[in-house]
């Protein structure tokens, strides 16, 4: 294959293109930013014992952070889209005061053909889609999130696909992960487990109707609720809320014609500032007659930190968007609105509803832009303050494709924050809050551990970080070296030791 040489975009975006000996060779071929540096994806499959580690692992840190993100094995039938790469996992293990790690690619039904007919055979996110290769018109990637439940691991894709349940231990693949009695398989990223009574509040969403749909397994995987939300057309929504005793769902004003994509095969994304943010509250076992619809002002949200009840009010806080398709930058091409659609621009948020009188209050927390927001888990559903965001460099200041340089730390009851820069050209992945072993809901809420994977592209090394979660702005406590450089990903979790090694 004759390498290409200049890359005009990639390397406005990112600087010059650095051969690597793990990345496959079909990537130096393209220009595309998000198949090369950090974003380029790796080969190598490893597993590494007693990692090196710089400054001292809490003795109490128990358990593991995966993280699940894109890695193409391929080269993409047509243009590029970082959503993508195939589901690759990378895990950290801690136990004893040492680490561990492990990565391997999620073997999805679309992965084990591809991997069969040695290329790509279905077509990715900027289409255009074909139903006759996959349901879903496009490949099930199953690359977005990972949620630690029924004693496995369960990798999602955002998109509500076919959702895939590995082994913790080995990353072995096992199959699809069923909910039992449930007659659809469809989950979307960011379907929740709640720590408190080890449920799963799932959803997933769709073209068809029904548009979208919720309910509630138990801590076994079997089905013990669904109802389907009446909306008035397709939407994508990306994520859900909870409380003790209702699910937050989402309508929002950011969707697609279905009638362009059934004419033209691709989807063309649109926000309608002319359509409120709807917010749709029901008991976590409601009928759909049940859900009270509370409009806001227009916004995008791809992500809540947490919800909970104060009396008649429900608080929920997240990041909001008001401008969830920034403007397309000339001299990108054929790429410009996937590079436009990639600069997240997002802050942290507050909206209360009031089920008593119908009343919406909303308002910042900050202004800085942040977002792969995520708060203690043992808090969710219940009034919780702390939120740890990664920091994201908007257009203005350099940030032309998406990328975490830093991690911050909300009070989101005072709006206070601190923060930790990772430094130059080192950039982060979403943390994990890992609570103490015994820690409860009597518990100071930061009395934990902070976990994320940052890459260095001085070097190409990648590392672990752990922090104190009471004082993130004191650097990590610390620094775990990793046994290969671990790409870009989107969503991560913990699963404590106490549950990922009982049966083992």
């Amino acid at each position: 294959m004759t390498l290409q040489r200049d890359y005009p975009v990639t390397e406005h975006c990112i600087g010059p293109v650095t051969p690597m000996p793990d990345v496959p060779s079909w990537v130096f071929a393209l220009d595309n930013p998000y198949l090369h540096g950090v974003y380029a994806p790796t080969l190598h499959e490893v597993a590494a014992e007693a990692l090196p580690v710089e400054g001292e692992l809490p003795v109490d840190l128990f358990g593991a952070y995966f993280r699940n993100g894109p890695n193409p094995r391929h080269p993409p039938l047509n243009r590029h889209h970082p959503f993508d790469g195939d589901g690759m996992l990378h895990a950290v293990y801690f136990q004893d005061g040492a680490a561990s790690y492990r990565n391997r690619y999620v073997q999805t039904a679309a992965l084990t053909q591809e991997l069969q007919d040695g290329r790509s055979i279905s077509p990715g996110v900027m289409g255009p889609f074909d139903y006759n290769i996959s349901r879903f018109g496009i490949k099930d990637t199953s690359n977005t999130d990972v949620l630690f439940h029924a004693g496995d691991l369960m990798t999602l894709w955002y998109n509500a696909g076919d959702p895939y349940r590995l082994d913790p231990l080995t990353l072995e693949t096992q199959g699809h992960f069923d909910l039992t009695g449930r007659g659809s398989r469809r989950l979307s990223a960011h379907s929740k487990v709640d720590w408190a009574t080890g449920e799963l509040l799932f959803f997933d969403y769709g073209d068809e109707p029904p548009y979208m749909t919720v309910g509630v397994a138990d801590p076994r995987g079997q089905l013990l609720h669904e109802v389907a939300i009446d909306l008035p057309g397709p939407r994508l929504p990306h994520d859900i809320g909870f409380t003790t005793n209702y699910t937050v769902v989402h309508d929002l004003p950011f969707f697609h014609d279905m009638n362009v994509l059934r004419k033209h095969k691709v989807r063309v994304l649109t926000f309608h500032r002319d359509i409120p943010t709807r917010f749709g509250i029901l008991p976590r076992r409601g009928q759909s007659a049940d859900v009270r619809w509370f409009e806001c002002e227009p916004c995008y949200i791809l992500h809540v930190t947490n919800c909970f009840e104060d009396g008649d009010w429900v608080v929920m806080d997240g990041c909001r968007s008001t401008n969830p398709m920034p403007q397309a930058q000339p001299g990108e091409g054929e790429l410009a609105s996937m590079l436009a659609y990639m600069r997240l621009e997002a802050n942290a948020y507050r909206w209360r509803f009031n089920l008593a009188t119908g009343e919406v209050r909303e308002g910042d927390i900050d202004d800085l832009n942040t977002e792969f927001n995520k708060s203690n888990p043992i808090f969710h559903g219940v009034p919780s303050r702390y939120a740890y965001h990664q920091r994201i460099p908007l257009y203005e200041e350099g940030g032309y494709t998406l990328r975490f340089t830093g991690l911050v730390k909300y009070d989101n009851t005072t709006g206070a924050s601190t923060q930790w820069d990772y430094g130059p050209g080192v950039f982060g992945s979403e943390a994990v809050f890992a609570p103490r072993p015994g820690a409860g809901r009597d518990s100071k809420e930061d009395d934990g551990y902070v976990i994320t994977l940052v890459t260095d592209a001085n070097d190409w090394r990648s590392y672990c970080l752990v922090f104190d979660a009471a004082d993130i702005a004191a650097g990590p406590v610390a620094k775990v070296c990793l046994p290969q450089r671990v790409p870009f990903g989107f969503h991560a979790t913990w699963a404590p030791g106490e549950a990922l090694f009982a049966t083992r």
